[in-house]
């Protein structure tokens, strides 16, 4: 969860420190206080997009540092450790973001820099912010799709997985069989001039570092009479001379000598030298040997000469058309091989990819039947259940219908996968097409949700989804900003229900203006907006429960100076402290959430 975050020239807040409880928080304040700037504040720390625009006038910076306690998880402490910084002893890490006023951001994690990615991929396990412009992409049939397989978690995701793999190969094959077939003559024409080069290295039958070896033969066989006379000396100098003259002892006579000397002696220093001696003569005579082999492989034969340079003639021809050296040449033949088994054009060679083509589409439309059935599962499941909420939000009436449906293909469509019967479109999620439809009251028709919906039942659809899809999250703390817009009355104070429960398995943190909606808080933090020396400053500060009464009347349309509003906010407080302590609150919130993790649920898209 998110301990606290610390908010330093950003807006209109010169300096800000919000300590959030691990339940149920709320931050209120007057319109254009800075209420915002929280959020922008979490965005930014979530690796959101930087703006020049949001840093304070005159700071050098501005700056969001944000505490994260428990941060246990596999993914999210290997994302840490990934980038080199540490989970501190009390399995927390601290992570910071900086905007400078030419627009240039950097981001820190456990005292390293790193890239702000980063920060994004650590945010996705531990935070998940929702705002006006989430409902909005929730309007988006992708997103749509998108909420219905996170909700269907793993009975979407393992199929979903099936069908990505095989489409993949699919796509690779179908393609393939496209391009061999219009452009067979090319691709003959190609093959023939790599067929013409194989024979032609085949005929030669190069041998790997043959150029190499046949070089220095050629250099011995030129230089023979030298090297023979520099083995011969060598030898003798070594061995002795041939013919065993006793005045040309050579290196080996001499040592024996020394070995007899020594061993003759009765002084110990010196017999001691004898083996190491013996040694050296062991060692010299395996190079008197090899001198005398080499010796023997000297030939002078002009015969072979002539044979070596013819070979290193044909070599020559290979190395100048087709790699600078013969390893390159047989390199190149390998290559070639490789290629002419892409290039066959024969019809039996495109019949073959035209059945696996044909196998694989029939393995990806199984697939996709399964991914369309389980997306259908879930979104009957998925509407009831927001359905559920919505009468608990004030929308007694209305009903959330979701349709799953393909997505027919359109004339000469490179996707197009025959499914059940019909053309339909395999795109890279499926083949599937989810609308979300809302029947605002009985008798009224099923329509795009925002189309039926008024601005705040639009919000209150909104938080249903989000409250369902909270369980399926992974995510410990959720961020809600003014998601109760355009709402009032009854319809507000359910909503401070809903946010109340969900902080029984979520930390909840809400940006609102409405009072019913911020008595269900656990903490209650105010947005203050000050004036000092023509500067507008602002800071935030806890609340503590004589405070809050002030706020809350405050926010009943300006009450906070009269008791009627005091009254009045005393008893939106007093009922849901009590809400907050029934125990049915608690236990359909752990309910709840047990039922999902169960269930599997995806990660937030």
């Amino acid at each position: 969860m998110l301990a606290e975050m610390r908010i330093q020239g950003l807006g209109v807040i010169e300096d800000a420190l919000l300590e959030l409880h691990p339940g149920f928080t709320v931050v209120t304040g007057e319109t254009g206080a800075g209420k915002t700037m929280v959020v922008t504040g979490l965005h930014l720390l979530s690796g959101g997009r930087a703006e020049a625009s949001k840093v304070r006038t005159g700071a050098g910076k501005a700056t969001v540092e944000g505490r994260f306690e428990n941060v246990t998880a596999e993914q999210a402490t290997r994302i840490v450790a990934d980038a080199g910084a540490d989970v501190d002893e009390d399995s927390s890490v601290i992570a910071l973001r900086s905007v400078s006023p030419d627009g240039r951001s950097r981001a820190h994690l456990g005292g390293r820099s790193v890239p702000v990615g980063v920060l994004a991929d650590l945010s996705e396990q531990m935070l998940a912010v929702h705002g006006q412009n989430d409902q909005l992409r929730l309007l988006r049939a992708a997103e749509q799709r998108a909420v219905i397989d996170r909700f269907a978690g793993e009975s979407v995701a393992a199929p979903l997985a099936d069908y990505q793999r095989v489409r993949d190969e699919w796509i690779a094959v179908a393609t393939e069989l496209s391009e061999r077939s219009s452009r067979s003559r090319e691709l003959a024409q190609q093959a023939d001039m790599l067929r013409h080069g194989l024979t032609e290295i085949e005929a030669v039958e190069p041998a790997p570092g043959e150029d190499t070896d046949l070089t220095q033969q050629v250099k011995r066989l030129a230089a023979v009479d030298e090297l023979r006379a520099a083995a011969s000396a060598a030898s003798t100098a070594v061995s002795g001379s041939a013919e065993g003259d006793p005045d040309v002892p050579g290196a080996l006579g001499l040592l024996a000598e020394a070995r007899r000397r020594l061993a003759g002696s009765e002084d110990t220093v010196l017999t001691e030298l004898e083996p190491r001696i013996a040694e050296a003569a062991v060692l010299l005579g395996d190079i008197g040997a090899e001198l005398t082999t080499y010796l023997d492989s000297l030939d002078a034969d002009p015969e072979r000469l002539e044979r070596i340079l013819a070979r290193q003639a044909e070599l020559k021809k290979l190395t100048r058309k087709y790699a600078a050296d013969v390893d390159g040449v047989l390199a190149w033949a390998d290559d070639a091989r490789q290629r002419l088994e892409t290039m066959d054009t024969s019809d039996e060679a495109l019949a073959q990819l035209a059945a696996r083509r044909d196998e694989l589409a029939n393995e990806l439309s199984g697939h996709a039947a399964t991914v369309t059935a389980a997306r259908i599962a879930a979104a009957k499941e998925l509407a009831g259940e927001i359905t559920a909420e919505l009468a608990g939000l004030a929308m007694g009436q209305a009903e959330i219908e979701i349709t799953v449906r393909s997505r027919p293909a359109e004339a000469g469509d490179p996707h197009a996968l025959r499914v059940g019967g019909e053309e339909v479109h395999a795109g890279s999620e499926g083949v599937d097409e989810v609308e979300l439809l809302l029947k605002a009251h009985n008798g009224a028709p099923p329509l795009p949700v925002h189309k039926a919906a008024s601005g705040g039942e639009l919000s209150r659809v909104m938080l249903a989804i989000e409250v369902v899809l909270a369980h399926a999250d992974t995510v410990g703390t959720l961020v809600f900003d003014e998601v109760d817009a355009g709402v009032g009355g009854r319809a507000a104070v359910e909503i401070g229900r809903r946010l109340a429960k969900l902080a029984r398995s979520h930390q909840v943190l809400v940006v609102t203006h409405l009072p019913q909606v911020a008595a269900f808080a656990d903490q209650h933090l105010v947005v203050d907006k000050g004036t000092s020396g023509g500067v507008t400053r602002s800071g935030v500060q806890v609340l503590a429960q004589s405070d809050r009464v002030a706020e809350l009347a405050r926010m009943l349309a300006g009450l906070d100076g009269t008791e009627t509003g005091r009254a009045h906010a005393e008893e939106l407080l007093s009922a849901a402290e009590t809400f907050k302590k029934t125990p049915e609150t608690v236990t359909k919130a752990r309910s709840s959430r047990g039922a999902k993790k169960k269930s599997g649920g995806a990660k937030k898209s």
